[in-house]
């Protein structure tokens, strides 16, 4: 499914055109690369020039270019056609040693450029070209050691760059000539390839024995690129099959949906998430029923996964509040269509292959719908957010010291999953955040460097973690699978007895700092962790405590006293005889809640109205 959907939208990507009337996405058998420099030649095969081919942004960069597909080098040397690094081209590279580069800037490379001579000296042999010509007559007079003869300023800065050749006077580069097509056309066939059906296409085609790289995956492993179907292991094999035959894919579906996946890697085409989750990349698309343009579906979608300041995320994050209040898309914003199909998929790197985190094929409609879903379940009141988080900032609240680094990669990869499908959200999430709340206390925020970790360890019961919570036991009662709803704001009707003894300890908790102020450990330091899991062997103890805060209190400040005691007696009176011996993970997330909500009532201006989500 996954491979069928990108082999798809390269026929889609192929037939659109850019501004200068080319495919958006190379042809069969070729590959973009980032070239840097252009080497011009005279008929003759001597050097003329040495041009850029660099972005002209404060930082150079190369730009890409469609040249014939790369070869796959896992080891050994193998030169590229018409095209490759200075390595293979010119038999020169960069002094790795930098103290060394000073005196000796760069290095010979003359077995590489020897396979490059080889390869294009045996292949253009007959050739009538004049470019191919003026190629085969430079390699055939060329040495490695004229480079430092060479009288141009750049030719330091072009080191280990990749390169093409153009003739002197010529329009286009010698790749791009018929006669080079003509004869990368029969270089692309092969002749050993055995013969089978293609599980993408159905067609009897020749078998692609390895597979394109993928590029763009973040990682020190994924430097030269990975795989997502590959077979290197005799444990692997199985009735006689080696490499892509134990998967059948022919050679063309292998180019088409590789190629397609490094176009969608590329963040400057606007088809990949700025911020991996977790460790994976999101990339997506959308296809248009009638072949169309799909470009504001697909801004949407990244408006909502990279939520930041500005008026059209506040713009985005409306619609959702009006989409999850059953108002239909086409109403609320014309340029957004329900029927058109969506992808999401998520990419992480392991070692030379590429694992698969999340899939998502659905209608653009339904994704509105389950991102819709994911803030009215998120929603709480108080607010804790002036701006709607993104994915990434509610994951670093998972994650010791909100460190990106610290967050659980299975964790953030099944969270993505639940968000965009509408699926109930991952239990190992609700079992984190509990842990966080108790391990990210007030006693701890003094160790904890500046920064946004200590910000969150000020409040170890902190909004979002308590939204987090909330949206969990949400979407499990919307699902069927708990009875009970989950209060929006402070419920002072509800009988939940977690829910309540959460209330309550927001009351001790308050009662203490109103009689002795702020002191070293408070009862949330302190008891926090026992409290929410084993109520039986705190509570009375705490009530013990209270009832001499409560005395001193009455001295102090009587009519905060009166209040303070009112709210205690009411929770009392509401809950059962005997305090439970333990909770469950559950009734621990409603603990927080109740905590969270009776909290922040001390410091709302005005009473919170209760709604139930039901």
């Amino acid at each position: 499914m996954i491979l069928q959907s990108l082999d798809r939208y390269y026929n889609h990507l192929y037939s659109e055109k850019d501004s200068t009337g080319k495919p958006k996405i190379p042809a069969y058998g070729f590959s973009e690369e980032k070239i840097g420099w252009i080497v011009v030649l005279s008929p003759n095969g001597d050097w003329i020039d040495l041009k850029p081919h660099l972005t002209v942004e404060k930082k150079p960069k190369a730009k890409l270019m469609d040249v014939p597909r790369a070869e796959k080098r896992t080891s050994g040397i193998k030169a590229n056609f018409l095209w490759d690094k200075t390595a293979y081209t010119l038999g020169v590279n960069a002094n790795p040693d930098k103290q060394a580069a000073q005196t000796q800037p760069f290095l010979l490379s003359e077995d590489t450029f020897n396979a490059f001579r080889e390869k294009h000296l045996a292949l253009l042999r007959d050739t009538q070209d004049s470019g191919l010509l003026a190629l085969y007559r430079f390699l055939g007079k060329w040495q490695p050691t004229q480079f430092q003869d060479i009288a141009i300023t750049d030719k330091i800065t072009m080191l280990d760059s990749k390169i093409v050749f153009q003739l002197d006077g010529a329009y286009h580069y010698i790749h791009e000539s018929e006669a080079a097509n003509v004869l990368w056309a029969r270089l692309l066939q092969n002749d050993d390839a055995k013969m089978g059906f293609c599980l993408i296409d159905g067609e009897k085609s020749p078998i692609a024995r390895l597979h394109p790289v993928i590029k763009g995956i973040p990682g020190e492993e994924q430097k030269a690129g990975g795989n997502i179907v590959s077979f290197n292991q005799k444990s692997f094999a199985s009735f006689g099959k080696e490499q892509g035959a134990n998967a059948p894919i022919s050679e063309r579906a292998a180019f088409t949906y590789t190629t397609v996946l490094n176009y969608l890697l590329r963040r400057e085409n606007g088809h990949c998430l700025d911020r991996t989750i977790g460790d994976a990349s999101t990339v997506f698309w959308a296809e248009a029923a009638d072949n169309g343009n799909a470009e504001a579906e697909e801004a949407f979608f990244a408006d909502v996964m990279e939520v930041s300041d500005g008026t059209e995320n506040q713009k985005v994050f409306d619609i959702l509040q009006q989409i999850a209040k059953d108002r239909p898309l086409k109403e609320i914003t014309p340029e957004l269509h329900e029927d058109i199909r969506f992808y999401i998929l998520g990419l992480a790197p392991n070692t030379s292959r590429i694992s698969i985190r999340f899939w998502l094929n659905t209608t653009f409609g339904q994704l509105a719908q389950n991102l819709a879903d994911h803030w009215r379940d998120l929603a709480i009141e108080p607010c804790p957010w002036k701006i709607p988080p993104s994915l990434w900032r509610l994951l670093t609240h998972t994650a010791p010291l909100g460190k990106t680094e610290n967050i659980s990669p299975i964790l953030a990869s099944e969270m993505t999953r639940a968000i965009i499908s509408g699926t109930p959200y991952p239990m190992s999430l609700l079992s984190q955040l509990l842990v966080r709340i108790r391990a990210d206390h007030i006693g701890n925020y003094k160790t904890v460097p500046e920064g946004p970790a200590r910000k969150i360890a000020l409040d170890m019961a902190n909004g979002l973690r308590i939204a987090m919570i909330k949206a969990i036991l949400a979407r499990k009662f919307r699902k069927g699978l708990i009875k009970e709803g989950v209060p929006m704001s402070l419920d002072k009707e509800s009988t939940n007895r977690a829910y309540l003894l959460g209330r309550m300890f927001a009351v001790l908790e308050r009662i203490q700092y109103q009689a002795l102020g702020d002191i070293n450990a408070s009862i949330a330091d302190r008891y926090y962790g026992s409290a929410s899991a084993v109520p039986f062997s705190v509570f009375p103890r705490l009530l013990v405590g209270a009832c001499h805060h409560l005395s001193r209190l009455r001295k102090d400040k009587p009519g905060l006293a009166v209040n303070l005691d009112k709210d205690l007696g009411e929770i009392i009176a509401a809950l059962p005889e005997h305090y439970p011996r333990h909770f469950s993970i559950d009734e621990q997330g409603r603990f927080s809640i109740g905590y969270y909500q009776q909290k922040q009532s001390y410091f709302s201006p005005k009473e919170a109205v209760t709604t139930t989500e039901e």
